[in-house]
């Protein structure tokens, strides 16, 4: 089957041309489609078939998330009132409401952090000191001198200074992430953060922390790790309780409760990373790399669960096709095929348009979290991506290897937000203090001016502090007159 989607009040054909429609409607974005009834392969496509080859702006009509009127707010309102003001009781309870497991302790011990790294099979622990080192090394390139800048007598010093403490939000549940803990605990400790917390969701079946996450704390050099998740993590680590004790900046991705829960907070403390929420992924592709890769990549990010999206953009409908073969016979055998499955049913598309440039029309527009280049002279096309928070070009460049070790964190913006966000970094857990200090010389060469200024928003006081120091070397000068 392939589907077919309403398109300037006509009806925009899947491939296998249109037999008997049945209507529908996208359950993420609202839209209008059309199931078609086809045989691709003997298999049922994935996707949602956008054919916009024909259309006179192919980014102006594509289906969007509705941020607005998708997200929780008021039971994650309400989850954070509960926090403030019950504090640990709170964060125990809704810990054995949402994971059903009520720990013993919030706090891990640092003596079974680094257990799980002394236990660790050793391929793991490679993997992870590997990763770690090359995230590192990444984010110290992102270091930067002070700046100093002299005009007119006044010398202006431009520094960082790092917050005194940071709080990682690690995912859980679904799967253990012990990747996600390098990406947000190395960039802060880098940056020169004292303090560097991590909270994760105890597994359900355990109660505990996953081991490879606790190993991936010890070789962090985390402070100190909590077993809880959600809402209430993020609530806590904003406005600190009993045994957590608030933090400066929060960081990490999430789930749509995670996310608008640091939307919430972002008045009490810093949020990284504008809206880092569930998983996203575009493959632009052509006919030069296999389907079965543009597939597996697709259900890459597909395997984290619902709420993200997954879209292949491609000019050719014979690509389309095969991609779409390819990923109903490798979602069958997939381990996380129900993940996948859900994800794809709930947003993932097929997009056709008529050449490279609307590809990236459409890329810009959807401002993926990973966009992957699958085609023919990436690296040309990369150079005129505006938003996305991650490129990954040509065949050898999964976004797994972004995700794991290529260096970047991989916590990057969802939901559109790469138009104005970038990926997390050494910036997201420093301030820049600019130090000014003016000479004689320079109140006389900028004091007027800064008078003129004053007195023109109605500001005495202000043009009186510097009316006066110009008094003192001797009178009044015109705006501008300088000595």
């Amino acid at each position: 089957m392939a589907l077919q989607f309403a398109w300037g009040g006509r009806s925009q054909e899947g491939s296998g041309g249109a037999i008997p429609l049945v209507g529908g409607r996208s359950p993420r974005y609202g839209l209008a489609v059309t199931r078609v009834e086809t045989d691709v392969s003997g298999a049922e496509p994935m996707l949602t078939r956008l054919d916009l080859r024909d259309a006179e702006d192919p980014a102006s009509g594509l289906p969007r998330p509705d941020v607005v009127t998708e997200r929780p707010v008021e039971a994650v309102r309400a989850i954070i009132d509960d926090v403030r003001a019950r504090g640990d009781e709170a964060l125990a309870d809704l810990t054995q409401r949402f994971d059903g497991v009520r720990p013993a302790s919030l706090r891990v011990p640092t003596r079974e952090i680094e257990d799980a790294l002394d236990a660790a099979p050793a391929e793991v622990r490679a993997a992870l000191e590997l990763a770690a080192g090359r995230i590192r090394a990444h984010h110290e390139a992102q270091l930067t001198d002070e700046v100093t800048h002299y005009s007119d007598g006044v010398t202006i010093t431009s520094t960082s200074r790092a917050v005194r403490s940071a709080g990682c939000y690690v995912p859980g549940g679904r799967a253990s992430y012990p990747s996600t803990l390098l990406m947000t605990a190395i960039p802060a400790r880098v940056a020169g953060v004292e303090r560097v917390v991590v909270c994760v969701p105890p597994e359900p079946a355990t109660g505990a922390v996953a081991p490879v996450t606790l190993a991936a704390a010890a070789v962090a050099g985390v402070d100190e790790v909590y077993a809880v998740g959600g809402a209430q993590a993020i609530a806590a680590l904003a406005y600190g309780t009993g045994t957590i004790a608030a933090v400066d900046v929060v960081c990490g991705p999430g789930n749509l409760y995670v996310a608008v829960a640091k939307q919430e907070v972002a008045s009490q403390v810093g949020v990284a990373a504008a809206f880092a929420g569930p998983s996203e992924v575009v493959v632009v592709a052509d006919g030069t790399v296999d389907a079965d890769l543009v597939a597996i990549d697709l259900m890459l990010q597909a395997e984290h669960g619902p709420d993200g999206l997954a879209w292949l953009v491609t000019w050719d409908e014979a690509v389309a096709a095969a991609v779409e073969a390819s990923l109903a016979r490798l979602v069958s055998g997939a381990q996380r095929r129900e993940d996948i499955s859900a994800t794809l049913a709930r947003s993932g598309y097929s997009v056709l348009v008529d050449s490279p440039a609307s590809a990236l029309r459409v890329v810009d527009e959807v401002a993926p979290e990973h966009l992957e280049l699958l085609c023919g002279d990436a690296g040309a096309l990369a150079a005129r991506v505006r938003n996305a928070g991650a490129v990954f070009c040509g065949m050898w460049s999964p976004a797994s290897i972004g995700d794991y070790v290529a260096g970047p964190s991989h916590v990057l913006p969802t939901h559109r937000s790469a138009r104005f966000a970038s990926a997390l970094g050494v910036d997201d857990f420093r301030k820049h203090v600019h130090v000014i200090t003016a000479t004689p010389e320079g109140v006389a060469a900028v004091g007027p001016a800064t008078v003129a200024m004053a007195e023109a928003e109605g500001l005495d006081s202000h043009a009186d502090s510097v009316r006066m120091r110009l008094e003192c070397l001797g009178g009044d000068q015109a705006p501008g007159s300088g000595t």
